[in-house]
């Protein structure tokens, strides 16, 4: 059974950074892409990068372009989203999924990122 476990989410001013994670289990983590979602207050769910099985090649939404970078530990079975320059439109709860560009499977909590002074 697919899991995914998303944390690091907090509240950080403008101009800040954080680092979430997402710990996998249940599949085969270094045989598969995996992405990143957001989903605002009353927006729907918005793709935000995505990586390949081994990290080679990345893509990413065009607002978060030079500021999000995502990676992955194949080893350790996790994903990573480091943020930086962060603005109060970044304010979301994010979720890491299996597959790319796909929002299922995914995690059910996500992590909430809050931008505000």
């Amino acid at each position: 059974q697919v899991q995914l476990v998303e944390s690091g989410g907090g509240l950080v001013q403008p101009g800040g950074s954080l680092r979430l994670s997402c710990a996998a289990s249940g599949f085969s983590f270094s045989e598969n892409p995996m992405s990143w979602f957001r989903q605002a207050p009353g927006k729907g769910l918005e793709w935000v990068a995505s990586i390949n099985f081994m990290g080679g090649l990345t893509i990413y939404e065009d607002s978060v372009k030079g500021r999000f970078t995502i990676s992955r530990d194949n080893a350790k079975n996790i994903l990573y989203l480091d943020m930086n320059s962060l603005k109060s439109e970044d304010t979301a709860v994010y979720y890491c999924a299996k597959g790319w560009k796909t929002t299922n499977p995914r995690g059910v909590k996500g992590t909430p990122v809050t931008v505000s002074s």
